[in-house]
């Protein structure tokens, strides 16, 4: 298992999920502004003429100092991204058109307004469908189908990084969920 670093900007705001040797770079280069989290991960180097191993001891949660993390940051989209797992997830493998609660294989993604139609793929514009339901709609609108039961949303940047990380550490989804907003279905 690659364990994987929550880096925030230096306001806390979730950034991206790194690899563990990318966030040794950031420690070693003193771009760290501060760190959270119980357990540590440790990187050992060389050994200096004195016979002392160098050592880096990283966190789960790391806030990197930067101007170019900053207008990356401000400057980056939410994806929906070409999997639907973060989909299904956000609307909890539930149909918008039946109710029905599905395993990942027998859901589709459905654009409210049909692509054929001009629709976009955003996250206003997706919701989770079954396979049946999907396949009725076909290119229709959802006024001449079904009301949806759900309204779709955009999440918001801690809530997008709980549904797009694999191994979440307790003190990253710790931290992650503090920050979600009372809509969020993760609740």
């Amino acid at each position: 298992m690659t364990a994987h670093i929550l880096a925030l900007d230096i306001a806390g705001n979730p950034f991206d999920w790194i690899a563990a040797q990318d966030a040794v770079l950031y420690y070693a280069t003193g771009k760290v502004a501060w760190e959270l989290g119980s357990k540590e991960i440790v990187f050992r180097g060389g050994y200096s003429r004195a016979g002392i191993q160098s050592k880096i001891r990283i966190k789960p949660i790391i806030a990197i100092a930067g101007s170019e993390i900053m207008a990356r940051m401000l400057h980056a989209e939410l994806p929906l991204g070409n999997q639907n797992h973060l989909l299904f997830k956000r609307d909890r493998y539930t149909c918008a058109y039946c109710g029905g609660r599905f395993v990942h294989k027998d859901l589709s993604r459905d654009h409210i307004l049909p692509q054929s139609r001009g629709g976009k793929d955003t996250w206003m514009n997706c919701v989770t469908a079954c396979r049946k339901c999907n396949q009725d709609k076909g290119d229709l609108l959802v006024e001449h189908f079904r009301s949806l039961l759900y309204v779709p949303y955009v999440p918001c940047r801690a809530e997008h990084y709980l549904l797009s990380g694999r191994n979440v550490l307790a003190d990253q989804h710790e931290y992650l969920a503090a920050q979600l907003p009372k809509h969020s279905r993760l609740l």
